[in-house]
């Protein structure tokens, strides 16, 4: 949106070396009665809710040990070994209520995830009783906002092939917010293997008060403060086995090991990225009376890679260093002791680590095989795309090109981490797309490109205009976007001569899933649109962040934020001064909803709106609506929030806040609208969804 053309119409409009396989993602039961398995077997995968009949399978995770290892395998405390509900059902579930009905039963189950679980309220952890395994469906069992809790006594649980992430609540070190991905308090004998564990608002793993007989393996840890935290407890009982887990942006905790009377780690990735904000205080860490045995790990760019206490000690054989720096210990008087002489285990060369857990660590896809007479419900096809050449395809919109036009099904292109410098276009003839980051952040993945309003189009055919500027531009019905970065790097102060709005996403479809995403530029950042006035658009964007500064959010799709993070960010000029929202809205339709979010940044106090109505073309039939509420305003938020824009006064449409807090929140006034109670029951985040429900695929 120009702020040299304020008072004229907007132009707009202008228009390991391990592979998996799974059964319906599921790994089957060995066929030895004996073995630590899964156990029991797998018959259709029905409705949500519903037990499934066991049926005669014998394929198991390729690759993929099915057995529990390290000390989760140990027989003590009257448990032979992990196996979690192999003696009970199976179930599948899509809901949180199921979840938690099944996690929470007396009775063993094999629990299935098989779609993305919202935790209401945020920072929910359902309490799983004894005797579970709780796996997700390939990459679809996704736990979001909350966690599982497993209290004292608590004993054979597997958590598996689940990404569980984002309870953030825009603190970095969250001294107040508990929110961990699995917190463990007095239990024993856990497995938690191949998850991507990510992004929660205190930590991603606590073992704490004596739990034992833990195994952690092949897990992603990142974008965290805190990533794994061991102890809180004065006895030194404890015997804890944790390999092959990649631990990167995380600042400490890598495990912080406190009174472990065995701790053997090996062949861990630990890795500080150069380049990015979050640096890390130290790696492992042995505290108190713990006796660790460190192996064949890999340590890269760490700062303190390995640090003991005076009474603690550490055995490294193996480890490799590369480019670390400070504190890296061994020694103390703690006996020796010899893993081997608990369970059997191989490792992998240290410098094999990097390489191995970047591809193997995390959730692994589905393949359906059965050898009963189920249907299972056809995969996603899937499109890669690398620009070193090792996918299918060098670009992005080279792997969009490839989608069959009017495909009738889920296209998947999965981007291998790196910055892919181009344009995409997704068009309107090619639904059930999803661009997916595979890295292990939404940062390892980047879509960008510099095109402006007025930009030269390079046929010579005039300029862009602001929707034409977008570095990733959507046309297409039930489009998803998750795990990367779509930026607009356009250099502002280097072109004064033309204006600043630069896209970095448009939409213009229903039903556009954003999730786990970042969305950056300055002007004009997301633009939420709709194939044409007469036509409904939704767009729901979760766990994510938008990053701008003048009208960075708007549009007239019918469109909702929930969960995430605005960051404000100055001018080029270095001044701090704009807008969070430009609506739209055509009327008698919904427009921008901020629900469950936070606004903060690096601004001065008092220097942003809300927003304002943008009436596009000078439409006065429009009628502009943000609702922002039950979120967190940094004291960059103006007091009188919102304002006119082009003539149109805001007073006139529809801006109003609701049970919103922080700095920048205030009172009811003739300048600040609140909605009441009964206003707000009509402006939850399903009232803009209608009859959709934003599933991951």
């Amino acid at each position: 949106m120009s702020e040299k053309t304020r008072s004229k119409p907007r132009g707009r409009s202008r228009h390991r070396r391990r592979r998996t396989a799974l059964f319906a993602g599921v790994p089957l039961a060995l066929a030895s009665a004996g073995a630590m398995a899964y156990g029991g077997a797998f018959g259709v995968f029905g409705a949500d809710t519903q037990p499934t009949a066991s049926a005669a399978t014998t394929s198991s995770l390729a690759g993929v040990t099915d057995v529990a290892n390290g000390f989760a395998s140990v027989n003590a405390l009257g448990q032979n070994g992990t196996y979690g509900g192999r003696d009970g059902q199976t179930v599948t579930v899509k809901t949180l209520a199921n979840l938690e009905k099944y996690a929470t039963a007396a009775e063993p189950y094999i629990i299935v995830v098989a779609a993305t679980i919202n935790m209401n309220p945020v920072g929910k952890e359902i309490k799983v009783a004894s005797d579970k395994t709780i796996i997700g469906s390939g990459t679809s069992g996704h736990i979001v906002g909350g966690g599982f809790f497993l209290g004292t006594g608590v004993h054979n649980v597997i958590i598996r092939n689940l990404t569980i992430r984002d309870a953030y609540q825009g603190v970095w070190n969250d001294k107040d917010n508990d929110f961990d991905a699995i917190q463990m308090d007095g239990a024993h004998h856990v497995w938690i293997d191949h998850n991507d564990l990510r992004h929660m608002a205190d930590g991603l793993i606590d073992s704490r008060k004596d739990t034992t007989y833990l195994t952690v393996s092949w897990n992603k840890l990142s974008q965290e403060n805190k990533a794994f935290g061991i102890g809180w407890t004065e006895n030194t009982t404890a015997d804890i086995t944790i390999h092959h887990n990649w631990i990167r942006e995380t600042e400490q905790r890598n495990p912080s090991t406190d009174n472990v009377a065995h701790a053997h780690l090996y062949n861990n990735y630990l890795e500080d990225e150069a380049g990015t904000s979050i640096k890390s205080s130290y790696g492992n860490y042995s505290r108190g009376r713990t006796n660790m045995v460190l192996e064949n790990s890999y340590f890269q760019g760490m700062t303190n890679p390995v640090v003991r206490d005076a009474t603690a000690t550490v055995v490294q054989r193996g480890n490799v260093f590369s480019g670390t720096t400070g504190k890296n210990e061994s020694g103390g008087s703690g006996a020796a002791w010899d893993p081997k002489k608990y369970y059997s285990y191989t490792l992998d060369k240290a410098a094999d680590v990097p390489a191995l857990l970047k591809s193997g660590v995390g959730p692994r896809s589905s393949v359906a095989k059965a050898t009963t007479a189920t249907t299972t419900a056809a995969a996603a096809t899937t499109l890669t795309v690398a620009a070193d050449g090792s996918g299918q395809y060098r670009t992005v919109q080279a792997a969009v090109n490839a989608v069959p036009a009017n495909n009738p099904s889920r296209v998947v292109i999965s981007v291998k981490p790196g910055t892919y410098r181009e344009l995409v276009k997704v068009p309107s003839n090619k639904p059930h797309v999803t661009i997916q980051g595979s890295g292990g952040s939404r940062k390892d993945t980047t879509i960008v490109y510099n095109n402006a309003s007025g930009t030269p189009k390079p046929d010579g055919s005039g300029t862009y205009g602001t929707g034409g500027s977008a570095t990733v531009a959507v046309e297409a019905d039930d489009f998803q976007a998750r795990n990367l970065t779509i930026s607009n790097d356009f250099d502002e102060a280097a072109h004064q001569d033309i204006a600043g709005q630069a896209v970095a996403l448009r939409t213009a479809a229903d039903k556009v899933f954003l999730d786990s995403v970042i969305v950056s530029g300055d002007q004009d950042t997301l633009l939420v649109d709709t194939a044409s006035k007469d036509k409904l658009g939704r767009v729901y964007m979760t766990n994510s962040y938008v990053v701008g500064n003048v009208d960075f959010i708007f549009g007239r799709a019918t469109a909702v934020i929930d969960k995430s993070v605005i960051t404000l960010k100055k001018r080029w000029n270095g001044t701090s001064a704009g807008y969070i929202t430009a609506p739209s809205t055509a009327a008698n339709r919904k427009g921008i909803l901020i629900a469950n979010s936070t606004v903060n940044g690096d601004v001065s106090d008092r220097s942003f709106y809300l927003g304002r109505p943008w009436h596009a073309g000078g439409d006065a039939s429009l009628d502009p609506q943000t609702t922002i509420r039950n979120t967190t305003l940094s004291a960059a938020i103006r007091t009188t929030p919102w304002t006119d824009m082009s003539g149109f006064s805001w007073k006139e449409d529809r801006f109003a806040e609701y049970q919103n807090k922080g700095a920048g929140a205030g009172a009811a006034s003739t300048d600040r609208p609140q909605l009441t109670d009964s206003q707000a029951t009509g402006q939850e985040v399903a009232d803009w969804l209608g009859d959709w429900t934003p599933t991951a695929g």
